[in-house]
């Protein structure tokens, strides 16, 4: 194992306390069983199965009500796991010895110990080490990769805390650990690396202009169906709330809103007067707390949501994908 990484995952597995390991356990033989676990991971709650194991992956697929051709993203616990599921190549070990643990999954050509179902049918899996300390103990202890997409019925808003995966799910899964709100609050970035040059396809918290600086090569960010359907989350309608939700800018706010009773979300104050308003500190905060945001705007009276188009840099680029995407877009 690379050092860097050696010495982050020393300091998260120093905290775990003989009560959390207990339940961390009883997790790990839910997997191994072929059951449902929801835990957290940096970026949203996670709904994990054994991904090696077709009867368990099938039941996320169904829990969901997920598309069958919709891949997986297999959460690993470090190098040795992904090296047994994936062809890594020199790029890769460059981006997991920077960011993993961390929000960034990477495309790879998969191994035929993964079966076609994680995959959804494709030559190629995407792997990730998530930066959690829960998640990462469950995978250590199951031994086993864990495939893990947001723990939510298929197309709303992704989870940020137990709560919401009990309300959409729960009857679903075997066990909800709670770990507490998310920190990042959006899905990891999705990076395809079997080509010749990097292709961005699906946006998050690493942002490109990251990604950029460690490969010093420009990453592609592709629109191409036959290449995009490579990541999870990006051929489908996602993130939606069940009113309707519109991009604007600051000026034209009210003019979209047509006279009905609408809610804005951003970091600028709008032209008129919303009916409810919710302003956030700044792009990092409109990121971590958009999911919360749309799903409590639901339970209100309002008719449409107006969101701020964030700036297209950084995490701006991510939330300004899973707004276009909850707008249906």
């Amino acid at each position: 194992m690379m050092k860097d990484m050696e010495k982050r995952l020393n300091k998260i597995f120093d905290e775990t306390t003989e009560e959390e390991l207990s339940l961390f356990k009883k997790a790990a033989e839910i997997i191994k069983a072929e059951g449902l676990v929801a835990f957290p991971t940096e970026t949203v709650y996670g709904l994990g199965a054994n991904a090696l194991n077709e009867n368990a992956v099938k039941k996320i697929y169904e829990a969901k009500g997920r598309p069958s051709d919709n891949p997986l993203i297999l959460h690993v616990s470090g190098i040795e796991m992904a090296e047994s599921l994936v062809h890594i190549n020199e790029t890769a070990k460059l981006l997991m010895n920077k960011f993993w643990p961390g929000p960034l999954s990477l495309v790879l050509k998969a191994k035929d110990i993964i079966p076609l179902s994680t995959r959804g049918g494709l030559s190629t899996a995407a792997i990730r080490m998530p930066d959690n300390r829960i998640a990462l103990e469950i995978i250590r202890i199951s031994n086993l990769p864990i495939a893990a997409p947001s723990a939510n019925k298929s197309g709303r808003p992704s989870p940020t805390d137990a709560k919401t995966v009990r309300d959409d799910i729960g009857d679903s899964v075997e066990l909800v650990i709670d770990g507490g709100k998310t920190l990042v609050g959006l899905e990891s970035t999705v990076l395809d690396i079997t080509g010749e040059n990097p292709i961005l396809l699906r946006p998050g918290a690493i942002s490109k202009e990251e990604i950029e600086a460690v490969l010093n090569v420009t990453v592609l960010f592709s629109q191409d169906e036959n290449i995009i359907k490579r990541s999870p989350g990006v051929r489908y309608r996602h993130y939606a709330p069940n009113i309707p939700l519109m991009l604007s800018d600051v000026e034209n706010a009210s003019k979209y809103a047509s006279g009905k009773k609408w809610a804005w979300i951003g970091i600028s104050e709008p032209k008129g007067t919303p009916n409810i308003k919710i302003i956030f500190l700044n792009t990092n905060e409109y990121a971590k707390e958009l999911f919360r945001v749309l799903r409590e705007i639901e339970t209100t009276k309002v008719e449409v949501i107006i969101a701020e188009k964030p700036e297209q840099k950084g995490i701006g680029l991510a939330l300004t994908d899973r707004l276009i995407k909850a707008a249906g877009n």
